[in-house]
């Protein structure tokens, strides 16, 4: 029986194929495991979700964060005022992979063409050249990352570590900037831990925030209200309705949809961060940013004011903590025609029942199914709801 092909090792990937594995479908899963936690993020992060929303979801119980913490000897991240290191997190991400998908196999799929006969034919950077009953495209933020148009001018060759403008997830290592003049534009959670890694490494740190809303934080667990649902996310109606109904989600005017996944849980950053942030990193908050440039590679952006006004910011780096955006047509192992087949609205991918798309046989989960499934699908606890749907409906449609 020909496989499924799963793409991407990341919390999605490996949920979904430890409920495809638990079914009896014969599996492949392909991707550096939880390479973008590991590489794409900046050392010394803390997460910003609770224990209770960082569980890799699994057909069988044994498998969560605190069942790791227990195997590895360390204490227990329970509690919604325990915050997660990124270091934990990875290392509970591997465990989990060992324990339910030992045979990931870590090369890179290089291109997927849908056969005239049904299934698809997927080559590896190995050489290697087989076909699978169905795909599942698991390749969360990989070749993603958002640069607005008015900071790629300063930036022509793209967004670079060493160049004057680089996009956050190039940041994995902060000391870097120790002693430098450093703007970070953004305003969520990766901006200002970001800024107050930088600080605390020993750079000068400036955040530019664009728009009308100000620089904020979240309210600790203590002070949050008591008379609402909980959900992994908070107390609120519209989060727990997020949370753990996002089937309907995908009926609302597509406007509606992708409004909503941008603007829930964000921008604002962790409870927690809040002292470590203010008093030791400077904030701008500007209407918007109208261009960069660089000059012997030191950036400067122009911005205007609230008021009105003009005013240029220099720095020895910019640092786009400025999000992703879905977009299949970044996806480049897909083949042409495949992409051209493929429903998408504003670049991504139309889901139906099971996380299915237009093309039978091709899946997307993680944060490729936000647009369709709403928010949650942010977040390693979209994990719960993805994946055994996922699995069950690539079983009843492919036997």
């Amino acid at each position: 029986m020909q496989p499924v092909a799963v793409i991407g090792a990341g919390p999605f990937g490996l949920s979904t194929a430890a409920h495809l594995r638990a079914r009896g479908i014969p599996v492949r899963v392909f991707g550096d495991p939880m390479v973008s936690w590991r590489d794409h993020m900046p050392a010394g992060m803390l997460l910003k979700s609770t224990p209770v929303a960082s569980n890799l979801d699994a057909p069988q119980p044994g498998h969560n964060l605190v069942d790791y913490c227990d195997a590895a000897g360390i204490p227990r991240l329970v509690t919604d005022e325990d915050i997660i290191p990124v270091e934990t997190f990875i290392a509970y991400g591997e465990w989990f992979r060992h324990k339910l998908v030992p045979e990931l196999e870590q090369v890179r799929v290089v291109s997927v063409d849908r056969r005239d006969s049904g299934g698809f034919d997927l080559k590896l950077d190995s050489g290697e050249s087989f076909t699978a009953r169905a795909v599942v495209v698991a390749t969360g933020l990989s070749g993603l990352a958002q640069l607005p148009p008015e900071l790629a001018t300063a930036a022509p060759d793209g967004p670079t570590p060493m160049g004057p403008v680089s996009h956050s997830s190039q940041q994995h290592d902060l000391t870097r900037y120790a002693g430098k003049e450093l703007i970070v534009v953004g305003a969520g959670q990766s901006a200002l831990e970001t800024a107050a890694l930088a600080a605390e490494a020993g750079a000068r740190v400036r955040v530019v925030s664009r728009g009308r809303g100000r620089v904020a934080f979240g309210a600790p667990p203590w002070k949050q209200p008591r008379l609402r649902p909980e959900s992994p996310f908070g107390r609120a109606w519209s989060l727990w309705a997020l949370s753990y109904y996002p089937q309907p989600y995908r009926y609302l005017p597509a406007q509606t949809r992708h409004y909503l996944v941008r603007r829930v849980l964000g921008p604002l950053g962790a409870w927690w961060l809040r002292d470590r942030f203010e008093g030791k990193v400077q904030v701008s908050e500007v209407d918007r940013i109208t261009g960069a440039d660089a000059t012997d590679g030191s950036p400067t952006l122009t911005v205007r004011t609230h008021a009105g006004g003009s005013e240029r910011l220099t720095a020895d780096h910019v640092i786009a903590a400025t999000g992703y955006r879905v977009d299949t047509a970044a996806m480049d192992f897909l083949g042409n025609e495949l992409r051209t087949r493929l429903s998408v609205s504003r670049g991504a991918p139309k889901l139906g029942a099971g996380y299915v798309s237009s093309v039978p046989g091709l899946y997307f989960t993680g944060l490729p199914a936000a647009s369709s499934y709403g928010p949650v699908m942010r977040f390693v606890c979209g994990t719960e709801f993805a994946s055994p749907r996922l699995a069950n409906h690539l079983s009843a449609a492919h036997g």
